[in-house]
């Protein structure tokens, strides 16, 4: 894995982030077996998720790091239960899991988020959810949306974490935030070799 840059306030207009909620690991791995069995080949490389920000271009790290961290500071902990399956075509070839319990949450932290050094207009209104296919063959997409109708997992969520887009195209684990909490700010930042590498949240 490559060695990730350190991030300052010095950025270029380039560097990116992006939020996300993460899920316990037996929920993220069956959803990640179910998404291989659909062909879907990002299914190694994208963690089951909730995406709260996508890629948002930054020129101050610092200050989006600052926010993102008060925002989780104030958040509470609250439940997610994720429950049947829709589907974002004609306009994009995803099938995707429901966010049922803590749909409102969500969007909430989103838009808190989106405030500040990270606001800006997005193309589409932001829709929790967790994909499960992404751009495979139709018959495919069919074939998640009905497997899975009936899936449903509930589970806390206690953290949320920051992404940082690197030079080569790989999102890297920052900082896990953990809600209600005041961060640390004297620990170090997690590396590449200690994080592993995503691709974007989606």
């Amino acid at each position: 894995m490559p060695a990730r840059k350190p991030a300052t306030s010095e950025a270029s207009s380039a560097m990116s982030l992006g939020v996300i909620l993460g899920f316990p690991p037996g929920i993220a791995e069956e959803l990640q077996r179910w998404r291989a069995s659909f062909g879907d080949p990002m299914a190694t490389v994208i963690p089951a998720h909730i995406t709260l920000i996508t890629t948002t271009p930054t020129q101050d790290w610092e200050a989006a790091r600052k926010h993102v961290r008060e925002v989780a500071r104030t958040q509470t902990p609250f439940m997610v239960t994720i429950a049947g399956t829709g589907s974002f075509r004609p306009v994009s070839p995803v099938v995707f899991i429901n966010v049922e319990e803590g749909f409102e949450e969500c969007v909430e932290l989103h838009e808190k988020l989106q405030t500040g050094p990270l606001e800006r207009q997005l193309p589409f209104a932001y829709h929790p959810h967790v994909t499960v296919a992404h751009d495979v063959a139709p018959e495919s997409l069919d074939e998640a949306e009905t497997v899975l109708k009936d899936y449903r997992a509930t589970f806390p969520v206690v953290s949320m974490g920051l992404y940082e887009h690197d030079t080569d195209g790989i999102w890297q684990l920052r900082e896990e935030l953990d809600f209600g909490t005041e961060p640390d700010d004297e620990r170090e930042p997690l590396r590449a070799a200690d994080a592993g590498g995503a691709t974007a949240p989606h």
